[in-house]
């Protein structure tokens, strides 16, 4: 425990034995398809689903991208661009128009810490990453939090981990208001 205020969180059970662990690990441009994985039980199995979704994300697969959220009516988004969407339609709607359109982004989860439960796993860090449109790139920096649940998403289907939950912030809110703007398809 090394953190500030770790002291009222011991004894929190987690697979790690405290209420966080950092990753060592970051996920982005080599992010690697490990949706296989996700139907392991354990963080092994939460880390195969978030790696995928970074994956999916720098490459702009939307369809895999698209695997890697949950089934389910409530799954909700908080997105600097997309404000709040629940749903995977609308979820999907907004990656798809993103990778549409003009602007090119990537990014990178790190500084993580994982809060790890048997059925629910938290991974909380920052994002740093760039859009480009043109010849014009705009580092970005999202505070984010990733929320992944292991459940029978379909009767058909056996459990998985899926993603439930996002939400990222922009701090900066010149940069907030460049990336919308770019991202929508205006200039940077």
């Amino acid at each position: 425990m090394g953190n500030p205020g770790d002291e009222r969180m011991e004894g929190f059970p987690t697979e790690f034995g405290t209420a966080g662990a950092p990753l060592a690990a970051t996920f982005g441009r080599d992010a690697a398809d490990r949706l296989a994985e996700a139907e392991t039980p354990g963080v092994a199995g939460a880390e195969g689903a978030l790696e995928t979704f970074y994956h999916a994300f720098n490459r702009r697969d939307a369809d895999l991208l698209q695997r890697v959220w949950a089934d389910a009516p409530w799954v909700q988004l908080n997105n600097p661009v997309g404000g709040v969407l629940r749903g995977p339609g609308p979820v999907a709607d907004l990656y798809r128009a993103i990778f549409a359109g003009p602007a090119r982004v990537w990014v990178e989860f790190h500084d993580v810490v994982a809060y790890v439960g048997a059925d629910l796993t938290v991974f909380a860090g920052r994002e740093r990453g760039a859009f480009r449109i043109g010849e014009t790139e705009i580092p970005l920096a999202i505070r984010t939090t990733r929320v992944f649940a292991f459940a029978p998403w379909r009767p058909d289907a056996p459990a998985r981990w899926a993603q439930v939950h996002h939400h990222g912030s922009i701090d900066d809110p010149d940069l907030l208001a460049r990336y919308q703007r770019t991202v929508r398809g205006g200039a940077p």
